[in-house]
């Protein structure tokens, strides 16, 4: 009679006996390819280094522009100046000698008494411009006052402006403490747009303190309005008398 018991013990022993085998022969076999990895890699040359090479590109000069060449000058054309045709003057009388009077001698005059030419007449003297005071009567000037004694420029007769001119100085005029005949002429320039320039003192009292003073108050008010429109002249030049 045929143990079943017997048979699995039997076949479970058969069965361990391969697999232990199997076991046996799979540990050689990785064993063997890991020591073949392992020589293999021993073996393998190290990596060479590469090599880089820096390539520097050269800058192109820059070239500049050719200057245009300069326009040569052109010489201006020359005309010579025709000859005019002298025209000879015509032939004077010779008017016939009096008893007064003698032909003039070809070497120089006569010692009688010539005919000549009546001498032209003088040239008529340039208008004056009369002082005026503020107290308004020509050739006057109160004392503490100014008055304009000359101007010079050109035509103006603009009386309103001169007397805004005075005006605006001598509010900036404080007189020092002298005589009452001190007097000194302040000579000036107003420009066109009313800046005052070339300030002088052109005839002095005597007194430095009075000289200054005139001079500080004519300074002090520039600018005055500018000059009127109708007015041709570039500046009007002032003499102004401070008393």
């Amino acid at each position: 009679m045929r143990d079943p018991v017997a048979d699995i013990l039997a076949e479970r022993s058969a069965t361990g006996s391969g697999l232990a085998g199997a076991i046996v022969v799979s540990l050689f076999l990785h064993a063997t390819g890991g020591a073949l990895a392992v020589y293999a890699a021993l073996r393998h040359p190290p990596p060479r280094p590469v090599s880089t090479i820096n390539i520097r590109f050269a800058q192109t000069p820059r070239v500049a522009p050719p200057a245009p060449a300069p326009p040569q000058p052109v010489a201006p054309r020359i005309e010579e100046p025709r000859p005019q045709p002298v025209t000879p003057p015509p032939a004077k009388a010779a008017e016939p000698p009096t008893k007064d009077t003698a032909p003039l001698s070809p070497f120089g005059r006569s010692t009688k008494k010539g005919v000549d030419a009546p001498a032209p007449p003088p040239p008529p003297p340039p208008p004056s411009i009369p002082a005026t005071g503020t107290a308004g009567t020509a050739g006057e000037i109160a004392v503490g006052e100014t008055g304009v004694t000359a101007l010079e420029g050109g035509d103006f007769p603009y009386t309103l402006y001169l007397e805004q001119m005075k005006r605006l100085i001598g509010t900036r005029w404080v007189r020092p403490p002298v005589g009452s005949g001190a007097r000194t002429v302040v000579y000036f320039r107003i420009e066109r747009d009313g800046m005052i320039r070339d300030v002088q003192v052109m005839a002095r009292s005597g007194s430095g303190n009075f000289d200054r003073a005139a001079e500080r108050a004519v300074l002090e008010a520039s600018p005055l309005p500018a000059l009127p429109f109708g007015y041709s002249g570039h500046y009007l030049g002032v003499h102004l008398t401070f008393r």
